[in-house]
């Protein structure tokens, strides 16, 4: 039962992936099941899903700044 449980938290219902968008941007989001994460690409934010519940805020998003290379942050 503990495997069935833990497969369950790992899940989103794909009917409200459908429906969520990106609260900065209001675009799409792609979910990456392996990372537990809805990404916004026009954002260049993730933002996490802790315990099958996607955190929509800004401020827990992570940075995608690995994926198309560092971003500028010289001072």
């Amino acid at each position: 039962m503990s495997e069935q449980a833990s497969v369950k938290k790992s899940t989103v219902d794909p009917k409200l992936l459908e429906i969520l968008v990106c609260p900065l941007t209001k675009g799409p989001l792609r979910y990456d099941r392996e990372a537990q994460e809805l990404v916004s690409e026009q954002a260049r934010l993730a933002y996490p899903i802790r315990d099958g519940i996607p955190i929509m805020l800004v401020d827990e998003a992570r940075p995608l700044d690995d994926k198309a290379g560092p971003a500028p942050k010289s001072e």
